[in-house]
């Protein structure tokens, strides 16, 4: 049986995710209060701003500009605007 949660993204009940997947003390509010769509729309940008600009994963410093990016993302609701990103056009 799934387990749901009041998110804080979506701003409704849905499923929760099935495990915690971020470290610490943010790791577990996360679990607590973002369901498995609401994370699964933070992978996608997360993805985008990781290409687009063009960060390394081994760079504190580039963790943390995400980190906060999700945390905007996930908990206050902000749009995150990828810079360079062009949507691809249908037609």
């Amino acid at each position: 049986m799934s387990r749901t949660v009041f998110c804080q993204y979506l701003q409704q009940e849905a499923e929760g995710l099935t495990f915690q997947l971020y470290p610490g003390e943010l790791g577990e509010r996360i679990y607590q209060n973002i369901s498995s769509q609401a994370w699964s729309e933070w992978q996608k940008k997360q993805t985008m701003l990781i290409n687009e600009k063009h960060l390394n994963m081994m760079a504190e410093q580039d963790r943390k500009f995400l980190e906060e990016k999700m945390v905007e993302f996930l908990f206050e609701r902000k749009d995150i605007d990828v810079e360079g990103y062009t949507p691809p056009t249908s037609g």
